[in-house]
Order: structure tokens, then C-alpha cells, then sequence
């Protein structure tokens, strides 16, 4: 246990710790983290009339994030699927990174929950009237929070074993790696039934939206995972191999190709038929009444897919430049189709006829912005103290053989950092 606690100690002087670029970097998310905690104290105080949320569309920019974030927790399978089942050992130390944001989404997914609602002070009584197994509510709440337990406990004890210079036990986190590949499947695939099991929303209920879901998942998630080795690589002594980089492309190209498919089949469905239910899809696609507000949002994150997945299937993918581009794109289009493009929809045109159309607020924005600032700056944090762990430059060993000094190297500095036992203390 003082082992442990001195290994939590050096980890969060090791957080403090970076050129000016890490500091520009932390100071801009906490910026932007403490507006969105602002603009949530004026949401708290005067209730959810700050949102552009009404009556008729009661779920908004807030859900929608929730439902990119879930999808984008559960793309970390697809690190660990590789590793584990088919020995894909170029994958082996990206797990840890890939797992670690499934921590950072979870963490920022439900954070959106809470902010969506009226009287969070009141969230307990979702557990007096949990009313499981029949609400799929209750479902996704054991889910998610079961995940983000999954998930701190493998990242946690395979960056302590780096630590400690020591090989993992199997039995401590293999069989969690598995059950984390089963639940990671279940925690969009639950969001998913959540909205196709609604019967007063048509535009929802749709047999292959839980396949979308996972197929947009597996495309963003490991399209945010590239961007972010990406940057590792430049900013860290920390080296991802082009074999990686290429495998996870292949990932991408392949889900991104399911997912368009998947949604070519939903709009031919919903225009061939032409049945009574086809309203929400003409205005999210072409527009009602002259009601328009989301046609420019589907068409752009159409256009984003269709050029991303253009660059991946072309040989200039294989170039970093070309795949972070396809990978901005791919992110941004996801990100319209799965938030805006699909739950604003269902609440328009209402069961009576009712035409009231959803923008979001500055305040809604700026509570958004803050989550997702706060989100990256967990991320942040748990890459900066595990890169030096995986590489050895932050081990036990280091303190024992010498215990005033732990030396850092900071890429980009003339020289390592060195870390004082005073200032380990005062951090």
C-alpha cells in the first residue's frame, strides 16, 4: 500500500509537469472547462429555460453529445479485440491509450446526463424507482457506470505493473479484458434499444440502428485514437509504429464503409416506402413546410463521410498528413450524423403535427465546450503519466536507486526535467 500510494503521489507531481506547450495546452482546456462550469451554475439557477430545449423536443445538444461519447467509450474494443484474441502485438501498448480514453468518454458521457437534467439534486430517485429489468434507462445506467469500472481497473493495474517492472497477472485482468469486449458491445448497443424502443418516435424505431451505432462507433473512436497517437509521437519520447497507425486505419475504413451502407439502407427504406412515419426523415434530409434548420447538418456530415472514406480506400491515407485529414473529417461528419442528425429529428415533427424547431443556446454551447474540456484535460492528464511509465523513464527502480532526483525528458527541451523530492512534496 506505500508503494501504491507513493506510485499516486509522483503521478500527480508528473502532472504538473511539461513544456510550455503542455502548459498552453492545460491552461486553455481549464479555461474553457471553468466557462462551462459558469455558464452550468446559470442553467442550475434559472433551470433548463437557459437550453433551446422545449416542450416538444425535450432532448437536445446534451443527449446528442451523450450518444456520440458512448459510442466513442465503446470504440476502445477495437484496440482489444486485435491484441488479445488475434495477437496483434504491434496493438499491445496502444491498448492502455485506447482504454484510457473509454475512461475520459464514460467520464464526459455522463456528465451530459447530469447536465440534461431539470434537478440533478434529485437524481436519487433513479435508484428508488430503478424499476429494473424493465427500464432500459436502468439498463444503461448499469452499463455505463460498469464500463468506466472495467476499464479503470485494467488501465489502472497494467500502468501500476510498468511501474513496478513487473509482468501482469493473467487472472487480475484478462478475464476483465473480455467481459470489458462483451460490455463495451452492450453500452451502445443499450443506447441504441433505448432509442429504437420507443414507440411514440417512428424515426427511431429502426432494427439496424444498433448495428449504425456500433459501425459509427468503431469508425470515430479509432479515428480519434490515430489523431491522438499522432500527437504522442511529436510531443513525447514515446514511438507508435506506421504498422499501427495503418492497422487502426484499416479498422476505420472498414467500419466507416459499414456505416454508410447501413445509412444508405435506413434513407432508402424510409424514401422508397414512403409510409406515414417518413415526415422526421424529409425534414432532416430536404425539409418540411419550409422547416430547414437541420438539412445543412446532414449534408455536410454526408459530404465530411463520403470525402474521408474517399482519402482512406485512395494510397494517400497511407501518409499521415492525408489520414489525419480523413480522420478530422470522419470525426466531425460521425459526430453531426449520430448528435444532431438523429435525435433532433425524432421530436420533429411531433405526434399532434407540431412543427418547433431546435437551436441550441450559448449557454448550451458553452456547457457542452466545458464538458468536453474537462473530458480532455482527464485524457491529458492520464496520457502524461502514462507515457513515461510504458517508456521506463517512470518506474520504481528510479526512485530506489536514487531518491532526491526522478529525471522526466521532455521532448522539445534542451535538457530532461528533473524532479526534486522538495518539489514532488510541494506539488
Amino acid at each position: 500500500m506505500k508503494k501504491y500510494c507513493v506510485f499516486l503521489s509522483r503521478c500527480l507531481a508528473l502532472s504538473f509537469v511539461g513544456d510550455w506547450k503542455y502548459y498552453f495546452w492545460m491552461f486553455f482546456l481549464s479555461v474553457i472547462a471553468l466557462m462551462g462550469l459558469n455558464a452550468y451554475t446559470q442553467q442550475f439557477v434559472n433551470s433548463l429555460i437557459t437550453t433551446g430545449m422545449t416542450d416538444q423536443v425535450s432532448w437536445g445538444f446534451y443527449i446528442a453529445n451523450f450518444t456520440f461519447l458512448v459510442g466513442m467509450a465503446a470504440a476502445a474494443v477495437m484496440l482489444v479485440i486485435p491484441v488479445y484474441i488475434y495477437k496483434n502485438h504491434d496493438l499491445h501498448d496502444l491498448v492502455i491509450f485506447g482504454e484510457l480514453f473509454a475512461v475520459a468518454a464514460i467520464i464526459m458521457a455522463l456528465l451530459f446526463v447530469t447536465v440534461d437534467l431539470g434537478r440533478p439534486d434529485r437524481f436519487h430517485h433513479l435508484f428508488l424507482r430503478f424499476n429494473f429489468p424493465e427500464s432500459m434507462l436502468a439498463w444503461d445506467v448499469i452499463a455505463l457506470n460498469g464500463y468506466l469500472l472495467l476499464n479503470l481497473h485494467i488501465c489502472g493495474y497494467l500502468i501500476y505493473c510498468a511501474y513496478c517492472k513487473r509482468k501482469p497477472t493473467r487472472l487480475f485482468y484478462i478475464p476483465f479484458v473480455f467481459i470489458a469486449i462483451a460490455w463495451a458491445i452492450s453500452i451502445h448497443t443499450v443506447t441504441a434499444f433505448l432509442y429504437s424502443g420507443l414507440g411514440g418516435r417512428p424515426f427511431w424505431n429502426s432494427a439496424v440502428l444498433a448495428p449504425r451505432f456500433l459501425a459509427s462507433a468503431f469508425a470515430a473512436g479509432p479515428a480519434f485514437l490515430i489523431l491522438t497517437l499522432m500527437v504522442i509521437s511529436k510531443a513525447t519520447d514515446y514511438r507508435v509504429t506506421h504498422k499501427a497507425l495503418m492497422t487502426l486505419r484499416n479498422i476505420v475504413t472498414v467500419a466507416l464503409t459499414i456505416n454508410m451502407f447501413l445509412l444508405g439502407s435506413e434513407v432508402f427504406t424510409e424514401f422508397y416506402t414512403d409510409s406515414a412515419h417518413v415526415a422526421s426523415a424529409k425534414y432532416l434530409f430536404l425539409g418540411l413546410h419550409g422547416n430547414n434548420a437541420l438539412v445543412p447538418w446532414i449534408w455536410s456530415a454526408i459530404a465530411l463521410n463520403t470525402t474521408a472514406i474517399i482519402i482512406l480506400y485512395s494510397r494517400m491515407s497511407r501518409k499521415l498528413p492525408a489520414l489525419s485529414v480523413a480522420c478530422i473529417l470522419l470525426i466531425i461528419g460521425v459526430w453531426i450524423e449520430k448528435g444532431m442528425g438523429l435525435i433532433i429529428p425524432a421530436f420533429i415533427p411531433t405526434p399532434l403535427g407540431e412543427i418547433v424547431e431546435y437551436t441550441p443556446t450559448l449557454n448550451e454551447i458553452l456547457v457542452t465546450l466545458g464538458i468536453w474540456a474537462f473530458g480532455l484535460l482527464i485524457y491529458t492528464i492520464c496520457v502524461r503519466i502514462t507515457v513515461p511509465v510504458l517508456s521506463g523513464q517512470l518506474t520504481v527502480d528510479t526512485q530506489l536507486r536514487d531518491r532526491h532526483t526522478t529525471t522526466t525528458p521532455l521532448r522539445g527541451s534542451s535538457a530532461p526535467h528533473t524532479i526534486t523530492t522538495q518539489e514532488e512534496t510541494a506539488r
